[in-house]
């Protein structure tokens, strides 16, 4: 009977899990370029006896890669990455991923996220512009041009499925394998004057949010049930003794 009660912490430890994603899903649903947060869940089994017992694993994180809709701005320092690739900025935790385009330019001409953070060229090296310059045309390879010259390109980079990404300061990712400069540009590429939204579908988060509701009901009344039966049984025992 022990065994139920253990199987069913295990669950709502896994549904807290799931709880703790959906809150944060939810309050970065308008948040530029984040990629929502998920948890995948896996059976652990374990000897109870002479009986096997599955247990729900505390689950482990990913972060989805699946892009999100993008809005127009009319902002020159405002592109939307398109494809699978991403804007690589220079952070003191080292190189950030991100698929938060919006830029501004310091007084001396470097190209940064709106945080500060310099913006990266293919090579990893920061971006400068001419500051008195006025707006920079940017085409879809991420080309930079002032007045019809050209003074740099963003550097867009891809991710391997199989890295596992780390969060960095909502939007930006650090994944646990190097990425690598992307020179194909027929899938690949930005747009300017736009930015890509939050990849979070707020009907799916809410409906996600009954669900797991709904799993903790049904996972305290059968907790109750077997510990009555639990009580039931030490009484029976205690007055047959």
């Amino acid at each position: 009977m022990q065994s139920g009660l253990y199987v069913a912490l295990s669950g709502q430890v896994a549904l807290e899990r799931r709880l703790q994603t959906i809150a944060s899903n939810v309050a970065n649903m308008n948040t530029v370029g984040y990629r929502a947060d998920g948890v995948s869940f896996e059976a652990q089994m374990a000897r109870a006896g002479d009986s096997t017992v599955a247990f729900a694993g505390s689950g482990a994180d990913f972060i989805s890669r699946r892009s999100g809709g993008t809005s127009k701005t009319d902002n020159p320092l405002d592109v939307a990455v398109q494809g699978d690739a991403w804007l690589g900025i220079k952070t003191p935790a080292g190189t950030v991923y991100t698929r938060d385009g919006r830029m501004t330019i310091k007084d001396s001409g470097e190209l940064t996220t709106l945080n500060g953070y310099s913006i990266l060229d293919a090579g990893g090296a920061p971006i400068l512009l001419d500051s008195s310059a006025g707006p920079p045309d940017i085409s879809r390879d991420g080309m930079i041009s002032q007045k019809g010259n050209q003074v740099g390109a963003l550097g867009l980079f891809a991710i391997d499925d199989s890295a596992k990404l780390t969060r960095f300061a909502n939007s930006g990712v650090i994944p646990s394998k190097p990425a690598t400069p992307i020179l194909d540009f027929a899938v690949n590429g930005v747009a300017q004057g736009f930015v890509e939204n939050s990849n979070v579908n707020p009907i799916m988060e809410m409906t996600k949010l009954i669900t797991v509701t709904r799993a903790f009901d049904g996972i305290n009344a059968a907790t109750e049930k077997t510990e009555s039966s639990l009580t039931d049984a030490i009484k029976t025992l205690g007055s047959s003794a």
